[in-house]
């Protein structure tokens, strides 16, 4: 009994607070509360300001732009340098072969693989803020170098056919002046690839890198991995055939491929898939054996040096044709200024590797940096890689971005810092300057073996389309996009493709937003979808409008007329119904009259039957009913129809908690809505207006005239009590929504 009187008192109490509750209107918030003054800062002031100059100041932005100071003196090598001495090696290890591999990927002699591994990963270490990736070649970024280097320097340029022999001594001039043509267009590139992110990085557009969204990204590295699978497939084969870059670039690849089948070099193929199997074998290890091994099989660096001696011991070259790496010149180039001629047939592309390199790097930073509990920023990295690119291009190298499978090496064989970085920049270095020549035996397909085999990971990624499914079908629809825009149109116009369907989808989304009736969740001020709880109540007379969705110019009048469906009160309908009803009415009142008027002639010609002449005219039908009870009791169906609703709804509450902007077209059509449901009886009120939402009718006069601050409320529940208010509902209102709870708490 006691724990019943405590809970009548405790909803006594409740109700009483939602009864007496103040109502917190627009005006009446306004009248409380007091802006702050903000004095405006001129211009001349903010660029003073800005350029003004201090010890503190600088020693920031020193900090920021060179990271590398802020963390090196602070650095702990008893704790820190052993982690990194293994990750250096063992990412070092990994670095020089993919470096070898990701060279053909971008249409270069390997050498240039191995400088791409060296000038980046190092400059990385003083001006990048994350710890963990591993920055240097990676197959996306060289697949799409390599399509502008054959684009800008195809074989039919130099004469070059397609043909198994290469024993003509004018042909192998052919392919080194090809080669030399091909390495310029690349750092051309490279040139201004890295010039875009320094500019980028400058100007603080580090979050350009949004509108690449996750599935994106994931479609486009998918189809990625088919155009390097496809084109790796004739150093696998021995084959001689001619690669394609731009549309179709993989079914001309496919066809040239298979129409050569017949010409496989079979010690070409028998090298090659060893290597696959043995490097499959190795990730399975891996993978299975992590935990117990301390640091990962190098297995990819072991297959080349075996592959290396194979080749040079049974002299594969000459005994077999199999393809070699070749020449690889001992020690590093002099700097070169790239060709600027070039540049304005390469900048779309340049744009498009800047922006995808500096996606990849970010996304990897970003989950180390979550994972490890540190930050990195944005702007600094596209900096960093600007600064890699473009002073990297001065000595040969290539786009270059993080490496996923080298960043996950990095990671988990201990490295803490970007000095595992440096040690693995080193490890290519001593190759370059002392033992490169060693590799020069190395056939072409074990290159091609170890880009088909770290594409594993890409193709896993078809999973996404079962996930898609299952999450989201508008995500899902732009993975498909980006795969098979950048499958048949190239990487570049493909990237292009899917972002703009990407920000289509996004108008998509505000053009069609979910439109909700909102109940009340009885003893609280909390207000759910009706169609989707059942506990949930509507208050009677009152319906209360959202739209998860901002007002703009693409939306508003999709939002007016979801508005006068949900509700079921169309002003315009009502208006023209009652027009209509009227004008019938006074048609028939006008029948009746001249009705009335030739009964009456009737009567004066006709007196004997006076009394019966009129008894009848009293009761003449006039479409199956009277003509009293038509011009005086019944309404046309119209009528009914359009003014049932209006017996039931009396206020509507526009919840605008959703919306984070509305524009001049939005709000003319508020207005509109709020002036036709007043000239029906209906009134519209405007609930949980955010501040910018607020400012934004401000600046665009929309309070104004018969348009008052009475029409908004803080709250929601606030516009619900002030609409019963009107009606003089709130004590049976409230009531009402304790009654059930207390009777169920009764019952238990």
């Amino acid at each position: 009994m006691e724990h019943v009187q405590e809970h009548e008192e405790c909803l006594v109490q409740t109700q009483m607070y939602w009864v007496e509750r103040p109502v917190y209107n627009e005006e009446f918030l306004q009248g409380q509360l007091h802006k702050k003054e903000k004095t405006p800062q001129p211009l001349s002031q903010k660029i003073a300001h800005s350029c003004r100059c201090s010890s503190k100041k600088a020693k920031s932005h020193l900090y920021s732009f060179l990271p590398i100071l802020k963390w090196l003196p602070r650095y702990p090598v008893k704790a820190y340098l052993l982690g990194d001495i293994v990750s250096g090696i063992s990412t070092g290890v990994m670095q020089l072969p993919q470096g070898l591999a990701y060279a053909l990927l971008a249409a270069v002699p390997p050498v240039f693989g191995l400088y791409s591994s060296f000038y980046p990963v190092f400059l990385y270490t003083f001006f990048g803020t994350s710890r963990h990736i591993s920055i240097g070649t990676f197959a996306v970024i060289s697949l799409m170098i390599g399509g502008v280097a054959v684009r800008e320097a195809p074989d039919e340029m130099f004469n070059i056919m397609e043909s198994n022999s290469t024993n003509s001594t004018d042909l192998l001039e052919n392919y080194k002046a090809r080669d030399a043509m091909r390495v310029k267009v690349a750092v051309a590139v490279t040139l201004l690839s890295g010039i875009i992110q320094l500019s980028l990085g400058l100007l603080r557009f580090g979050f350009v890198a949004i509108y690449l969204t996750e599935p994106l990204v994931r479609g486009f590295t998918t189809a990625a991995a088919v155009h390097v699978f496809t084109s790796q497939l004739k150093y696998l084969l021995g084959i001689k055939t001619k690669r394609y870059s731009g549309a179709l670039s993989v079914l001309y690849s496919l066809i040239a491929v298979l129409s050569n089948i017949t010409k496989t070099n079979i010690a070409t193929l028998v090298v090659g898939l060893t290597c696959i199997v043995l490097l499959l074998s190795g990730k399975e290890i891996n993978d299975r054996f992590k935990k117990k091994l301390p640091v990962p099989i190098p297995m990819e660096i072991i297959v080349v040096i075996i592959a290396t001696g194979v080749s040079a011991g049974m002299n594969l070259s000459n005994t077999y044709e199999v393809d070699i790496v070749g020449e690889i010149p001992k020690g590093l180039l002099a700097p070169k200024v790239p060709n600027i001629k070039l540049i304005p047939a390469v900048f779309v592309d340049a744009l498009a590797i800047a922006i995808v390199g500096f996606s990849m790097a970010v996304s990897m930073a970003k989950i180390f940096a979550l994972k490890h509990g540190y930050t990195i920023d944005g702007n600094q990295e596209l900096i960093a890689l600007g600064i890699c690119n473009s002073a990297g291009s001065f000595f040969q190298t290539f786009s270059i971005t993080c490496s996923m499978s080298r960043s996950l090496v990095q990671e988990s064989t201990g490295g803490k810092t970007q000095i595992a970085g440096t040690l693995s920049s080193i490890m290519v270095l001593l190759v370059i300057v002392a033992i490169g020549y060693l590799f020069e035996p190395l056939p072409q397909t074990v290159l091609a073996a170890i880009v088909m085999v770290n594409l594993k990971g890409m193709f896993k990624q078809f999973g996404d389309i079962t996930h898609f499914w299952r999450t989201s079908k508008i995500e899902l629809a732009i993975w498909l996009v980006a795969f098979v825009a950048s499958v048949f149109l190239g990487l570049d116009y493909g990237l292009l493709t899917a972002v703009a369907f990407a920000m289509i989808t996004v108008i998509y989304r505000t053009q069609s937003p979910q439109y909700r009736i909102l109940g009340q969740i009885p003893n609280t001020d909390i207000y759910c979808d009706v169609e989707e709880y059942e506990e949930v109540k509507e208050y009677p007379g009152i319906k209360i409008f959202q739209a998860n969705a901002s007002l703009y110019f693409a939306n508003s009048e999709l939002y007016a007329s979801a508005l006068k469906k949900k509700t079921g009160v169309d002003p315009c309908a009502v208006l023209a119904a009652k027009k209509k009803a009227q004008k019938r009415h006074s048609k028939e009142l006008k029948q009746t009259n001249e009705h009335r008027k030739k009964a009456v002639l009737k009567l004066t010609n006709d007196m004997e039957t006076s009394v019966k002449h009129e008894i009848i005219n009293d009761e003449l039908p006039l479409n199956g009913k009277s003509a009293d009870a038509n011009a005086q009791g019944t309404s046309p169906d119209e009528l009914e129809h359009f003014m049932e609703p209006m017996t039931n709804v009396h206020c509507i509450i526009l919840d605008l908690t959703p919306v984070n902007f509305v524009d001049s077209v939005g709000a003319k059509m508020l207005k509109s809505v709020i002036k036709e449901y007043e000239e029906v009886g209906v009134f519209v009120c405007i609930a949980s207006c955010s501040g910018p939402v607020m400012d934004d009718l401000t600046r665009l006069n929309f309070f104004e005239k018969s348009t008052t601050r009475d029409l908004l409320f803080h709250s929601v529940h606030d516009a619900v009590l002030s609409c019963q208010l009107k009606v003089g509902s709130v004590p049976q209102t409230a009531s009402d929504l304790f009654v059930s709870t207390s009777e169920s708490h009764m019952e238990n």
